[in-house]
């Protein structure tokens, strides 16, 4: 429990530096963000539903990483938030595979040199669309730097595809049934302040330093690194799930999303069963 408590207030306390930042290019041990981090937006084309897909291009100097969704506690995590959003009902990153680094024993997952990021955004009108918005991120050498950075840009009406968009669709985790595996399971205990959670599933190989992330939908329930381990063709990962209250909770199996991360390939999993 303390840990766990000793590990969370070390995350807020990043992510808090990090909304805090100075969107200009606040200086740290003698370098700027602008040194460092380019973000660049974009315009994508529009989809037969509709939608639009656009993305996010991220250029770090040699070297340096940002994060993923799930950052590990090494990290901070990537995120997009609209500060014009006339015409957009809805908003997905579709994030493309990340690496899983350690740094001084510490774990954190992410992207190193450059990365794109897709963006499909749910539309109320047919035409042009404009959006303004900042990303809150953190960059990484041998030094952490949190940025947030200001973007905007235009939503076309136009249907033709981007390569690099493209490229990064298709880097995305593969589905159960495209990488081959079998269902997952979830086998629950009771703790002293939440559940303790292993999850099982029938998986090929995904590379080496194989690391299962299990994520919960609600973002005020925590849920601690998995401590992965591979048993022939199946691949487990036990993880402590917390609500804010710290107390008893029933959990809804559906709300959990669980990825397998190798060298190799990444596999997503919508869910579990008892």
């Amino acid at each position: 429990m303390i840990d766990r408590v000793r590990k969370t207030l070390a995350a807020l306390l990043a992510c808090a530096t990090a909304l805090s930042a100075a969107p200009a290019f606040a200086e740290f041990e003698g370098r700027t963000a602008e040194d460092v981090v380019h973000v660049s937006f974009l315009p994508g084309w529009r989809l037969p539903n509709g939608n639009h897909m656009a993305a996010l291009r991220i250029a770090l100097a040699p070297g340096w990483k940002t994060y993923w969704r799930a950052p590990g506690e090494g990290g901070v995590p990537t995120v997009l938030r609209l500060t014009e959003a006339e015409g957009i009902t809805g908003m997905a990153i579709h994030w493309p595979r990340p690496e899983v680094f350690f740094t001084n024993g510490m774990r954190s997952i992410g992207y190193r040199d450059d990365v794109v990021l897709p963006v499909e955004f749910a539309l109320s009108e047919d035409g042009t669309v404009e959006i303004a918005g900042r990303v809150e991120m953190g960059v990484c050498l041998d030094v952490c730097m949190p940025v947030t950075l200001e973007l905007d840009g235009l939503l076309p009406p136009g249907t033709d595809r981007v390569r690099e968009i493209g490229l990064a669709l298709s880097d995305r985790p593969l589905t159960a049934t495209e990488a081959g595996a079998g269902t997952a399971t979830c086998a629950i205990e009771p703790i002293s302040d939440g559940l303790r959670v292993t999850v099982s599933a029938p998986m090929p190989s995904t590379g080496n330093d194989e690391t299962v992330v299990v994520e919960h939908r609600d973002p005020q329930i925590w849920v601690s690194e998995a401590v992965t381990r591979r048993e022939g063709g199946t691949i487990r990962g036990t993880v402590d799930v917390v609500p804010a209250d710290s107390g008893p909770f029933a959990l809804n199996r559906s709300d959990l999303r669980i990825t397998v991360i190798g060298t190799r390939m990444a596999v997503e999993l919508d869910g579990c069963t008892g």
